[in-house]
């Protein structure tokens, strides 16, 4: 969008307020409008800056009568490193599309009003209301605390605040007055920090308000001086937060446990909160697993949700459990279904259950029959849907393929046929030369059928020879489903001329939880030969340059790169590696949510009579690094937490002395993920000046220097 447009549509809009004080806070920022960017693209071809071109669609929300839809869209700008997302609406059929907000700040947790009449959503900390014309937008909260997000109540008559409240002093400014220019934190026990954050002594809080036309009045916390948070941190949102049908009852997800325990424990819990008397109890004792995302069935007769049964570990099937409410039996209903049922949505007779699962590393649309407690499969083929809701008598998903950002998608429950209703990106997408992409099922060292995604360069000529690349995922558990990445774009890849190959090796989820159970405590074993079946399969091929090889993965993938580094006996030319984890000894006190490393490792370093955890350590990269003789890139962000940036300087200091052919990339400002435009596009330029040196540009690895005495 031109600027001056973007800030000439700013000021109608403003205009168009009724709230003349509410325009002033609008318009009271010095920052521009982003729209969608002009991007150059010549003769069809993808650079790294068309990533961020597309519009990215989010906050998806269907009107409580089923005939609309709000959601946003965030463009970004290169030249500012900044984005900001704008609401929209549509019919539930994808027609009659208008923008009703044009901002520089963004909109976002979009959820129509109980009553239909309004759009809510937060704007820099406040809640704001539209209609869903575009008209009588107004600011309804007057509180002073930043909002997180929201729920209102069914009648419309209370909400739900999330707002960060100060309960502990650890900070230099809480403990000592005369030192105001200190920076300090004092901590005596673990999580003091986590995922990107240090521990400020705020903890997220549910407040309880009074709806009174359209302001929100008289908020009160319902966990006063608790140490806790609700949503739960770092990820959790309003999720996992339920009202009853009636209005009476809350029932939230809370992890109430400190330090130590906290760190070591994935048992989060569903309380349930009365309005009566305001009193709180727990209602999901003896799970030690992660207890999450309630919901009441319309009757209010029964709650649903997601539970974990195995404490301590992350990626333990999510079982649909149910309860007669409000003291009832806790029944798994979903065991008949071998994986992880998610998005869970009512029908208003509360006889099905819609939702998506992972079937062969791609999420599908089922239908839960209550009565008989049987699932349905709905859709099929390589894309993924996520967050489902209805519409009269259609679903309304996001979907995503490997070559495809998210999109709005109305889904026929009866044929489970797709239509693209928001098509934010077809017009870009119709310019490029797109990348095409297939499943293959590799059969792997153990006589097993992996999937394995395989993505194709455009205008693939199978009389040519094309460079591979080899990802490693992370995880080392979680789903490799074919959704559209914008940092791991394999679509972008595959534009340069890559064919790129995506093993579901040992520990993926989207294969049955045995799959996914395996990798545990195996580190760099099976699914290693998984990755290497996969890899040699595919330079089977008469197209495949098996001389011009390439590996790469993040995180756990990383790992996999720094194992292969000293295992892969010459396969590979040239491998990168992006917040990897080097030595698994030392990730095990370093990390924050220790019970991952617990788990997965089978037990501490030092433990040196539990042969489970010895055996798993025997597989840390760094052990391996006498063998190390391929060039190396080793990508880190100083605010990553989670395998914290210390893993990838020892790599890179281990590759220079070994006088291994090596690479650096900081990012002091990024955390487990490259975030910002302008990074994520120095990331990937870096990432394809490496690999083309080594892979297409014919240059062969220097010798490796022997170190100096």
């Amino acid at each position: 969008m031109n600027m001056n447009k973007g800030l000439a549509a700013c000021t109608m809009l403003a205009m168009m307020a009724c709230n003349t004080t509410d325009q002033k806070k609008e318009g009271a920022t010095d920052q521009t409008v982003i729209g969608a960017p002009e991007v150059k693209i010549e003769n069809g071809q993808m650079p790294p800056e068309v990533l961020w071109a597309f519009g990215r669609v989010g906050n998806v929300s269907v009107s409580p009568d089923g005939k609309q839809i709000a959601y946003t869209v965030t463009y970004y700008s290169i030249p500012e490193n900044r984005g900001n997302a704008d609401l929209y609406v549509m019919d539930a059929d994808g027609t009659n599309k208008k923008q009703l907000t044009r901002t520089a700040a963004s909109e976002s947790a979009v959820a129509w009003k109980p009553d239909g009449k309004a759009i809510a959503y937060l704007r820099e900390g406040k809640l704001w209301n539209i209609a869903p014309d575009g008209s009588a937008e107004k600011q309804v909260s007057d509180i002073e605390q930043s909002i997180e997000g929201f729920l209102y109540a069914p009648a419309g008559d209370k909400i739900l605040l999330v707002i960060p409240t100060k309960i502990e002093k650890c900070m230099n400014g809480d403990l000592y007055e005369d030192l105001d220019k200190a920076k300090a934190y004092v901590y005596d026990d673990l999580m003091y920090r986590h995922w990107d954050t240090w521990k400020d002594g705020s903890y997220n809080h549910l407040y309880l308000g009074d709806v009174k036309g359209d302001k929100v009045k008289t908020v009160e916390d319902i966990m006063p001086g608790e140490p806790f948070d609700s949503p739960v941190k770092p990820f959790g949102g309003t999720e996992q937060i339920a009202w009853s049908p009636d209005g009476s009852v809350i029932v939230y997800t809370c992890k109430k446990l400190s330090g130590r325990d906290y760190a070591f424990q994935t048992n989060s819990n569903l309380y349930a909160y009365t309005l009566a008397d305001k009193q709180t109890r727990l209602l999901t004792p003896d799970m030690p697993g992660y207890d999450q995302n309630p919901q009441f069935s319309p009757d209010g007769k029964t709650l649903l949700w997601s539970s974990m049964r195995r404490g301590g570990y992350e990626a333990d099937k999510e079982r649909m459990m149910m309860m007669e409410w409000p003291n009832g039996q806790m029944v798994d209903v979903s065991d008949s279904l071998d994986a992880s049922p998610s998005s869970l949505q009512w029908t208003p007779d509360g006889k099905t259950i819609y939702l998506t699962a992972p079937i062969k590393e791609a999420y599908q649309i089922f239908a839960f029959d209550v009565a008989s407690r049987s699932f349905r499969q709905l859709t099929d083929g390589n894309q993924d849907y996520q967050h489902v809701a209805l519409a009269g008598n259609k679903l309304i998903a996001t979907r995503t393929t490997l070559v495809d950002p998210a999109e709005i998608y109305s889904v026929d429950p009866t044929t489970g046929k797709g239509t693209d209703l928001s098509q934010v990106n077809k017009d870009l997408l119709s310019k490029l030369n797109l990348p095409t992409f297939e499943k293959r099922f590799v059969t792997t060292t153990d006589n097993k059928q992996m999937v394995t995604w395989v993505v194709y360069p455009p205008k693939f000529d199978a009389s040519k020879k094309y460079p591979i690349l080899l990802m490693c995922t992370g995880g080392p558990q979680g789903v490799l489903s074919p959704s559209f990445s914008y940092r791991w774009s394999y679509m972008l890849m595959a534009a340069q001329g890559y064919v790129v190959v995506v093993p579901a090796r040992r520990g993926t989820s989207g294969s049955g939880q045995e799959w996914a159970d395996a990798i545990s405590k195996h580190h760099g074993t099976q699914d290693e030969q998984d990755l290497l079946a996969a890899v040699d399969e595919i330079c089977k091929e008469p197209w495949a340059d098996k001389d011009h090889v390439g590996a790469m993965g993040a995180s756990y993938g990383g790992f996999s790169i720094f194992h292969l580094a000293g295992t892969h006996k010459g396969r590979f030319k040239a491998f990168l590696a992006h917040c990897g984890i080097f030595n698994s000894e030392f990730m095990y006190p370093t990390t924050e949510e220790m019970f991952f490393d617990e788990w997965e490792n089978g037990g501490a370093p030092w433990d040196k009579d539990n042969k489970v955890a010895q055996n798993t350590y025997s597989h840390s990269p760094h052990l391996m690094v006498k063998n190390w003789n391929t060039p190396i890139m080793i990508v880190h962000g100083e605010q990553d937490f989670r395998v914290p940036y210390s893993q990838g300087m020892a790599a890179f200091n281990t590759a220079r002395m070994l006088g291994v052919e090596s690479r650096l990339l900081i990012f002091p400002t990024e955390n487990h993920w490259v975030l910002s435009p302008q990074n994520a596009i120095l990331w990937q330029r870096e990432f394809f000046k490496w690999f083309d040196k080594y892979l297409k540009n014919g240059d062969k690895p220097k010798e490796a220097e022997k170190p100096k005495a």
